[in-house]
């Protein structure tokens, strides 16, 4: 009985994989959390030539774009946000009051498309147990399969070295605890750890979560959601300007310095 049909998938998937991800095991940016400011972040450092590869834990990029606000998919972005959303051809409703409403699933569609087509791979359902540190700079991840973790078998991670890591991992801030509890790194707070995120004020958490995206440590930035954690800033809820602003504002950061 021929089995041709059946060996050239398998091979063809296990082949293909494979390549692409010792393709990345050294990249330039190394992204964790593929939700609205990584995706952005990806897409532009993507553009401007830079190696690019993000390691999302789910089995769906997108982070908390899909549901929307309460399972109701549609979500609201400022005007000054939509031509974000423009480079990634993602489509809005104009409420006429300086803001926009867009379909949560065209969105997260749209940046993980957008970001992907740019040149940035992401692995998905791959996680981030560690960061490497060498002489005062994070230079890498160590990385794992999710179910690994979450069925806690004892098997051992591999590393990809990067020259940038961005956690973009929302909330938690995964990666910059790693940095602060693991590594007793001092990050740029005003305590040099995690402030930890305010309740909900949507207008200042909006506005902080721009001005508290930065670089924390050499080699590590944090954006989006977990930026604002790191820096005590408030939750802002199913408006996601800030979002896609702080995914534009840390591509530069990161591009300038590692063009310097």
């Amino acid at each position: 009985m021929s089995t041709v049909m059946e060996e050239t998938i398998s091979s063809a998937i296990v082949r293909s994989f494979f390549k692409k991800f010792e393709n990345h095991l050294a990249v330039d940016v190394g992204i964790v959390g593929a939700g609205p400011s990584g995706l952005v972040a990806a897409k532009y450092l993507a553009d401007m030539g830079f190696k690019v590869a993000m390691f999302e834990s789910k089995l769906a990029p997108g982070g908390g774009t899909w549901g929307g606000g309460m399972l109701f998919n549609e979500v609201v972005v400022q005007e000054d946000a939509t031509t974000i959303l423009k480079d990634f051809n993602i489509s809005t409703v104009d409420l006429g009051n300086g803001y926009h409403t867009l379909d949560s699933v065209e969105m997260a569609s749209g940046l993980i498309f957008g970001a992907r087509k740019a040149g940035a791979v992401i692995f998905n359902t791959m996680c981030v147990e560690d960061i490497c540190v060498r002489e005062g700079v994070v230079c890498g991840l160590v990385v794992n399969w999710n179910p690994v973790r979450r069925l806690e078998m004892h098997v051992d991670p591999v590393v990809v070295t990067a020259r940038a890591v961005l956690d973009g991992t929302g909330h938690p801030s995964e990666i910059v605890h790693k940095a602060v509890d693991k590594a007793g790194l001092k990050v740029d707070s005003p305590t040099g750890g995690i402030m930890g995120e305010k309740p909900m004020w949507m207008e200042d958490g909006e506005r902080t979560t721009v001005i508290n995206t930065k670089r924390l440590y050499p080699g590590l930035y944090a954006s989006g959601m977990a930026a604002n954690n790191v820096q005590g800033g408030f939750r802002m809820g199913p408006i996601f300007g800030g979002m896609l602003k702080s995914g534009k504002k840390v591509a530069e950061l990161i591009a300038a310095d590692l063009r310097a």
